[in-house]
């Protein structure tokens, strides 16, 4: 059961760029008889949470606060400048007041993905910082989130950031401080001890969370194919300049080694989709959740090319190691 499990991981790992799409083109297939299961992501997002959580301790947490110059910087590039950027290009494209623009703004703002942990291990980058920081910026969205949404767009539109801060609690929060109190009262064994099942499970539910997003909004897409002209092209810039961000971003640490400048760049350019649907579906128009899908679409094949630019660009004669007790990639 083991090596079945962590088999199926690895070629889910390899294959997700092909996988991921192809569940949001299923999703839309099979609208009319997936849309009775979609109120059920967020309750399959709060286990991939739970998961995730599960491989960090609180080791590895100290070790980022210690250091937070990397997790401050990731901060404000990724919640702070990029949602400017991308309110700005929404704003050109679309008009302020469109619901296009909501949803540029909300694929910067919701938290980093859980998926870069992976690109960044394949990458050599820092997998101790980048799930550390995963799992704190996960914690942060609680206030992050709402702030930046009110921030942005109060004035123009109505939601209740109460009950959004409260589902981000239950489906975000909570499983990831269960996740990391169990890693440590176990000392890291239960994670080893469930990932040939909890993993291969949170893979499937990471797909469910995506496909069943994709089929409540499918009605919606369909009668919106003439704006894709102007919209698909507004997000390969918004994930693409993210990418840009960190990866240039990062010079601003002193002398950052090749390991937190590939972390760093991942970090910036993948967000939490299976979250960012949840929340475009459940307090935004179906408008808004367009852009969050389409990111899900460019996001991974972006990871693809950005990786084939890090061995081109950053050469890795040697693999650093990192000062933390090494992280399984496969245990993700």
């Amino acid at each position: 059961m083991r090596s079945w499990g962590l088999s199926f991981s690895r070629g889910y790992e390899k294959y997700m760029f092909l996988i991921i799409p192809s569940s949001l083109i299923i999703g839309f297939i099979l609208s009319r008889w997936l849309m009775p299961f979609v109120s059920w992501s967020p309750y399959i997002f709060g286990y991939v949470t739970f998961v995730m959580a599960l491989g960090c301790g609180v080791e590895h947490l100290k070790w980022v606060v210690k250091r937070p110059a990397p997790m401050i910087l990731t901060i404000i590039l990724s919640h702070g400048v990029a949602p400017l950027l991308a309110y700005g290009i929404g704003w050109l494209s679309f008009g302020a007041q469109s619901d296009y623009t909501v949803g540029l703004v909300l694929f910067t703002i919701i938290p980093l993905g859980v998926s870069s942990v992976l690109w960044v291990g394949m990458s050599h980058g820092h997998i101790p910082l980048m799930l550390a920081m995963v799992v704190l910026d996960s914690a942060l969205s609680l206030v992050v989130v709402p702030g930046l949404i009110e921030a942005f767009f109060s004035t123009q539109i109505t939601f209740d950031s109460m009950k959004l801060m409260k589902d981000l609690l239950v489906i975000v929060v909570l499983p990831t401080v269960i996740g990391v109190t169990l890693y440590e009262i176990s000392r890291g064994k239960l994670k080893d001890k469930t990932a040939p099942v909890a993993i291969p499970l949170s893979k499937l539910g990471f797909t469910a969370v995506v496909m069943l997003n994709a089929a409540a909004i499918a009605p919606h897409v369909t009668q919106l194919k003439r704006d894709m002209v102007i919209v698909i092209p507004s997000v390969v810039l918004v994930v693409g300049l993210s990418y840009i961000l960190g990866f240039y971003g990062s010079n601003i640490l002193s002398k950052p080694s090749r390991e937190i400048k590939v972390t760093l760049s991942y970090a910036s350019g993948m967000r939490n989709i299976s979250l960012g649907m949840v929340i475009a579906m459940t307090y935004f128009s179906p408008k808004a959740s367009v852009p969050v899908v389409l990111g899900i679409m460019v996001q991974q094949p972006l990871a693809t090319l950005f990786h084939a630019c890090v061995k081109k660009w950053l050469p890795m004669n040697c693999v650093p190691q990192t000062p933390v007790k090494t992280i399984e990639m496969n245990n993700l």
